[in-house]
């Protein structure tokens, strides 16, 4: 996957008409959806693959995988709404050489109907389109836990990239959310969500040193989220991701983030600069995202292999 490219007047058109019309950007969740959409559904998934072409010879690969339970449910509007900023950022701005994104979403596998959902590696307004189809389900357990060390998994197992088959080269991947990765990664969750038949269940640290060789992993925390101060939340993740855990105070400063992010590990931008960026942009986000960043501002400190 991968191939085309993205065209802010497609995605424009597409907003006027759902403006005209009434159409929600979320039409498959808000009419009532209480399945993965077959594009999304990891079950059965043999890979998902971020992969070079004539159009985009150098890709990389970024994942975004949002909690979509509780408070965090609103993430992906706000991420459909500044696409084309995001977009515009890594490319017209050069922060990345034909960035491919993936979304996907992730719930609760011991409650949830939908616990993880898996789109495509998209270079074009397709991305758009697999965001629309995300089950925004709004559930979770309760108990300050969700799946993400399920949707780690996956993307430890199921995402194959050229840019480190052939480069050597990690891509990027955003987890979003506000509350703690379950201790282990269980077989019987993932035969059930993903198919696969593992045969014991593996710790959260491991599945996490398995994911970092194939991607930067960066955990934002929205600190305005139900767990966005909790203590243990961030200690839990610092454990894990150490200083690419980013506390963000603006929940709509996270595609400004994320953009930024990835301009500091390709070396192709300073936070300064990228700041001036986010103003000329238009961007009332500044001072959010550098405070987010201030512990990954310093030279080559991301810098990817």
């Amino acid at each position: 996957m991968g191939s085309g490219r993205w065209s802010t007047d497609v995605y424009t058109a597409a907003e006027n008409f759902r403006a005209a019309t009434g159409e929600s950007a979320f039409a498959y969740s808000d009419g009532g959806a209480r399945q993965a959409h077959p594009e999304l559904d990891p079950q059965g998934v043999f890979m998902r693959e971020s992969r070079d072409s004539s159009e985009h010879p150098d890709s990389t690969p970024i994942v975004v995988m949002f909690d979509v339970t509780g408070s965090m449910r609103n993430v992906p509007r706000v991420l459909q709404t500044k696409l084309p900023q995001l977009l515009g950022l890594l490319t017209r701005k050069g922060y990345a050489t034909d960035p491919q994104i993936m979304f996907g979403a992730i719930g609760d596998a011991t409650c949830d109907r939908v616990p993880l959902q898996v789109g495509q590696f998209e270079s074009d307004n397709r991305m758009d389109e697999d965001l629309s189809r995300i089950v925004l389900e709004g559930g979770g357990g309760g108990q300050k836990r969700e799946s993400y060390e399920l949707a780690m998994y996956f993307l430890a197992r199921h995402v194959l990239t050229d840019s480190m088959v052939k480069r050597q080269r990690k891509g990027y991947l955003f987890l979003i959310g506000d509350e703690l990765p379950y201790a282990m990664v269980k077989p019987k969750e993932v035969r059930r969500v993903i198919g696969d038949d593992l045969r014991e269940a593996i710790p959260v640290a491991s599945i996490v040193a398995e994911l970092q060789r194939k991607f930067e992993v960066f955990f934002i925390l929205p600190t305005s989220a139900t767990y966005g101060r909790d203590r243990e939340v961030l200690a839990a993740w610092r454990g894990l991701l150490g200083q690419n855990v980013l506390e963000l105070d603006d929940l709509d400063a996270v595609c400004e983030t994320i953009a930024l992010t990835v301009g500091l590990g390709e070396d192709t931008v300073d936070l300064e600069e990228g700041l001036d960026d986010l103003a000329a942009y238009g961007s009332a986000a500044g001072h959010s995202v550098g405070q987010a960043l201030a512990p990954l501002h310093r030279p080559g400190r991301l810098r990817r292999l």
